[in-house]
Parts: C-alpha cells; structure tokens; sequence
C-alpha cells in the first residue's frame, strides 16, 4: 500500500473514531499532496518518495514553528501542543533518522575519504553526507558534527 492509499485508509478510521488530532494532520499531509500533484513541471504519479519529500518539508516547517513560537517566549502555546502531536504521528511515515552516534560515524567517514581539513571544507563534507543519506540524517545535525570533526583536526 502506498502512503497516500494509507493516508486515505488512516483518514477513514480517524473519521470514524472522532480521532479529530489525526483527521486534521492527515487532511493538512493531503492537501499538500495535491498541492504537489498540481504544480507546475510535476509529471508522473505519486510515489512514495515524492510522498516523503512532502511529508518532510511539512515536518520542517512545524520544527521551524515550533522554534519561532518557543523563540518569542510562546512556550505555553496550545498550538505546541499540537504541532509536536503532528511531527509525532507524520514520523510513521519518514524513513527512522539516524542518531548522533550513527551520524558522527557518518561523518568521520566522509572526512576521511573526501581528505578534509578545517573550517572550509565544512560545505564539502556536509555534501557528501548529505548525497548519499539524505532521507536518514538531519541535515541541521551533520552540519554541526561537521563543524565539530573538522575543528579537531
């Protein structure tokens, strides 16, 4: 089953069981779908992989959220509350994030085989991880392992 057939599937249910949390994530993950589907220069079906791009743009934006409202001294702000419920329940559908352990490890590699050195090799490096293990690492967290690897050496 495809994300966006269990998407439907999940929609149902939630409808059925007053889930009104899930029914408004699903229906928001939906509609940007379709705003997807209809873009101009958009061609071919609607795969997983573009299902997951969205799906992580949208969980992008709600941490950006998240982080401008704690930010402006919102930090009791219902609508945390259920932005965090969102990011939450959307991560079924993500590929599992690598840790920091994992990503470091990641990291060391890529400096090794690419010969990086100092502070301007950062981009470089922060490239190659990114290349090849863009679904499984938090780009925001390899930019600062990064940082920190090649700054000891």
């Amino acid at each position: 089953m495809t994300i966006p057939e269990r998407l439907d599937e999940e929609l149902k249910r939630a409808l059925k069981g007053g889930e009104r949390d899930v029914v408004d994530v699903v229906r928001m993950v939906k509609s940007r779908l379709s705003e997807k589907r209809t873009s101009p220069g958009f061609r071919g079906p609607m795969t997983d992989e573009v299902a997951v791009e969205v799906i992580r743009s949208y969980v992008r934006s709600l941490e950006k959220a998240i982080e401008e409202i704690e930010g402006g001294g919102g930090a009791g702000n219902p609508i945390l509350r259920k932005y965090r419920f969102e990011i939450e329940y959307l991560q079924q559908y993500l590929p599992q994030r690598l840790t920091e352990d994992e990503t470091r490890d990641l990291v060391r590699r890529a400096v090794a085989e690419t010969g990086a050195s100092g502070p301007s090799a950062v981009g470089r490096v922060i490239g190659a991880v990114m290349k090849a293990h863009r679904d499984r690492v938090d780009g925001a967290l390899v930019r600062r392992v990064v940082e920190e690897e090649l700054a000891k050496g």
